[in-house]
């Protein structure tokens, strides 16, 4: 698997190595040794989630506080999304500032997103299917949202669509009105 540090240093981009033949494919999706080597530290994930989307959902941008902040090593099974954090450690070099990668079934793509940062996907497929990994366990009194569509981050979606929101997601916050306690 190879390993590569974006643009904001501490997301993590993984790309496995496949072995295909005309009967299929495998790969390793995660090895806890090789994983706590890349990013130098030692984590315990302790819950797995997945949720399954229709084109043009935008899920986030999502974050938890502390003592629950989460990281999370996020991925897609079954289509394609455009996946991005957004770095909201005050303090940090990088703080405001956002990636995006697009992850899909056939890139076979993870991405390393550690607390501190606010985190969120558009369906970019007919559906899709998103697993992750995260550091702590969900709780709603912890959670927090952040606009989708803050000018002040200024993320540059791949599609110009309205997005399919939950109630939670078109009631997030400004960025310069969040709580963020990192």
């Amino acid at each position: 698997m190879k390993a590569k540090r974006l643009s904001i240093p501490d997301i993590i981009l993984f790309e496995p190595t496949v072995f295909s033949d005309d009967r299929g494919f495998f790969f390793e999706s995660f090895t806890h040794k090789n994983f706590e080597e890349v990013i130098s530290r030692s984590v315990t994930f302790v819950q797995d989630n997945q949720s399954k989307s229709i084109q043009n959902v935008l899920r986030g941008l999502h974050y938890q506080i502390p003592p629950k902040a989460q990281g999370k090593l996020v991925r897609v099974i079954v289509g394609e999304v455009f996946d991005v954090a957004v770095d909201i450690r005050e303090g940090s070099p990088t703080f405001g500032q956002w990636i995006g990668e697009t992850l899909s079934a056939e890139n076979k793509k993870q991405l390393w997103i550690p607390e501190g940062f606010a985190h969120g996907f558009m369906t970019l497929s007919k559906n899709s299917e998103f697993l992750y990994k995260t550091t702590d366990y969900y709780s709603p009194e912890h959670e927090r949202c952040i606009r989708w569509d803050d000018p002040k981050i200024g993320i540059r979606w791949p599609k110009d669509v309205n997005p399919i929101l939950s109630s939670k997601d078109q009631e997030g916050m400004y960025f310069l009105d969040i709580e963020r306690n990192f």
